[in-house]
C-alpha cells in the first residue's frame, strides 16, 4: 500500500465536523495522513512545529492563517494546499506560488448554492413577493380585481453583471424560465457570450434596459463601488438590485437614497461594512430586504465543499492532477 502524505487541518476547528462528515472524513483518511482532532488555527503556535516540518497538505478552510513566508519555511515539504471554502485570496500569499506550492479551491462548489439563492430572490422579485407580503400583512385582505399588473417572470430582463463561476451558475439555472438574460463582462467576447446563451451588453446599456440586475463580479479596486449614484440613475423606476457578490461593489450611500424615492428595490445578501451597523436605514427601509451573508455554503451544503477537496485530495494520491487548481494569474478578476 502506498504511504499516505501527512496533511493538516488549518481553519476554524469547530467547522471540520460540519464541512467533513464522518463518511467525508473516512474517505480523506483513507488517501492522506490527518489527525481530526489537530487542526491549526494559528500556524505559528510552537507545538505545531514538529507537524509542519513533515506535512505536505493543507486542508484549509474558512479561519485559515494566512501562509506567509514564515509560515511556508516552517514547512519545507507542504506541496498542496486543498480549500474547502471558495476564494483563496484572503490567506495565500505570493510566496504560496513562487515555491510552487498547487493551490485547489472549491470555489465552484460553493457557486451553486449562490445562484440557487440568486435564482429564488429573481423569481419572487419578479412577482413583487416582498412588497405584497407586506401589503398582505397590512390590509390582511387581497387586493380586488384578482390580476396584478405590472408583475411576473414572462418575459422579464434579467441582467447578470459578471461572469465568474457563480455568474455562469446562474445562468444556467435561468435556462428553463421565460426570461430574457442579458449579461456585462469586459472579460467575455461575443461568441463566448453567445455559447451562454445570453446577450452581451456594456454595462450602462445593461442597467437602462433590465428588470432585475444581479451582481457576481468580484471585488477588485476597479470594481469597489461599481454601482454607485450615477449607474442606480440609469435603472429603470420598478427595477430591482440584487448583491450576492460583494458588498462593496456597491456604494451603499448612494443605494439608500435611492430608496428612500422609492424608485428601485434592492436585496442584499453582502453588505459593507457587514454586517452593517446597528442604525443603518437598510434594515428599515421597505424596499430594502437584507440577508446575512447566507447564500454561500450553509447547513448541509458546506459538505459539498468538504467532497471537493476529498476528490481533490483521492487525485493527488493517485498521482494525477488537481481538477480545480487555482491560477495564480487569475486571482487579479476573480472572487
Amino acid at each position: 500500500m502506498t504511504e499516505r502524505p501527512p496533511a493538516l487541518f488549518a481553519m476554524t476547528a469547530r467547522n471540520v465536523p460540519h464541512v467533513f462528515p464522518p463518511e467525508l472524513l473516512a474517505r480523506l483518511e483513507a488517501c492522506v495522513d490527518i489527525d481530526p482532532a489537530l487542526v491549526a488555527e494559528d500556524l505559528t503556535d510552537p507545538g505545531l512545529r514538529e507537524t509542519l516540518a513533515r506535512t505536505e497538505i493543507l486542508v484549509t478552510g474558512w479561519g485559515c492563517p494566512r501562509l506567509d513566508a514564515a509560515v511556508l519555511d516552517a514547512a519545507p515539504k507542504l506541496r498542496a494546499v486543498l480549500h474547502a471554502a471558495g476564494s483563496v485570496k484572503g490567506f495565500t500569499t505570493p510566496e504560496v506560488w513562487r515555491r510552487g506550492i498547487a493551490v485547489s479551491s472549491a470555489a465552484h462548489a460553493n457557486a451553486l448554492p449562490v445562484a440557487e439563492y440568486t435564482l429564488a430572490v429573481i423569481l419572487l422579485a419578479g412577482k413583487d413577493v416582498f412588497a405584497h407580503r407586506d401589503r398582505l400583512r397590512e390590509r390582511r385582505a387581497f387586493p380586488p380585481g384578482g390580476i396584478l399588473p405590472g408583475i411576473g417572470n414572462h418575459g422579464r430582463r434579467v441582467g447578470v453583471v459578471g461572469a465568474s463561476r457563480t455568474g455562469r451558475r446562474l445562468i444556467e439555472l435561468l435556462r428553463p424560465f421565460d426570461l430574457v438574460v442579458a449579461l456585462a463582462d469586459p472579460y467575455v467576447d461575443a461568441p463566448e457570450a453567445a455559447r451562454l446563451g445570453v446577450e452581451l451588453l456594456l454595462l450602462d446599456e445593461l442597467l437602462r434596459i433590465c428588470d432585475i440586475v444581479t451582481l457576481h463580479a468580484p471585488q477588485t479596486p476597479e470594481t469597489r463601488h461599481l454601482i454607485d449614484a450615477r449607474a442606480l440613475a440609469l435603472m429603470p423606476t420598478g427595477s430591482v438590485l440584487v448583491n450576492t457578490a460583494r458588498g462593496a461593489l456597491v456604494d451603499h450611500e448612494a443605494l439608500i437614497a435611492e430608496l428612500r424615492t422609492g424608485r428601485l428595490d434592492a436585496v442584499l445578501d453582502v453588505t459593507d461594512p457587514e454586517p452593517l451597523p446597528a442604525d443603518s436605514p437598510l434594515y428599515d427601509l421597505p424596499n430594502a430586504f437584507v440577508t446575512p451573508h447566507l447564500a454561500g455554503s450553509q447547513g448541509n451544503e458546506v459538505a459539498r465543499l468538504g467532497r471537493t477537496v476529498v476528490e481533490e485530495a483521492e487525485r493527488l494520491s493517485a498521482g494525477e492532477g488537481l481538477r480545480y487548481a487555482v491560477d495564480e494569474a487569475e486571482l487579479g478578476r476573480v472572487a
